[in-house]
């Protein structure tokens, strides 16, 4: 089993046992989206040793919880998994990490980001505009496949513009997902106007 040496920050002990079963790595648990000033405090000093890996729920919550983490802890890696890949099996329970499978989890710590503050915004409004990932019909759709592509994991127009700047998502791999993007809406217009 993996072994991974920073610890995980999640939301409960549900996360933890679903962690474990996919990799070999210590969590913190934070028992929700309330994190007080000791709680942070001890984040800091687990960054500074080991580092930390935010591993949150793809929900309000959860991104509530990862923007407060990364505002007070410069440095701190973020791990993503779709809404898609959270959902309980079960008719009730809520979203989160504690649906994931064990293959989904090994992936997200896979392709883990770093934020690198005070680098000049390469990506502006006007990208995601000329992109059709804001002010359009389908922007919300295209923002969330884009996300998914690039395991940034979903936002609205303005987190997507910090989160593509803040993880240092280059102009040659913005590209490339918005081409697949492109790609798979043509592939989609196609089957359906053959259903017609």
């Amino acid at each position: 089993m993996q072994k991974i040496k920073e610890v995980i920050v999640v939301e409960g002990k549900d996360d933890t046992k679903r962690i474990q079963m996919a990799v070999n790595a210590d969590t913190y648990e934070t028992n929700g989206s309330a994190l007080d000033k000791t709680g942070l405090a001890q984040l800091k000093k687990l960054q500074e040793r080991r580092g930390l890996i935010v591993f949150t729920d793809p929900d309000f919550n959860g991104e509530r919880l990862r923007k407060m983490i990364s505002q007070a802890i410069p440095g701190v890696k973020h791990a993503f998994i779709r809404r898609d890949q959270g959902v309980p099996t079960e008719a009730h329970g809520s979203l989160g990490v504690e649906h994931a499978s064990p293959a989904t989890i090994r992936a997200a710590l896979a392709e883990v980001y770093t934020e690198e503050p005070a680098a000049p915004a390469e990506f502006t409004r006007a990208d995601l505009q000329a992109a059709k990932l804001m002010g359009g019909q389908a922007a919300r759709q295209r923002r969330e496949r884009l996300g998914q592509i690039l395991g940034i994991g979903y936002g609205n127009a303005k987190q997507l513009l910090v989160r593509l700047n803040l993880f240092r998502i280059s102009k040659a791999n913005f590209q490339a997902a918005l081409a697949q993007l492109n790609r798979e809406g043509e592939k989609n217009d196609t089957t359906s106007n053959r259903k017609l």
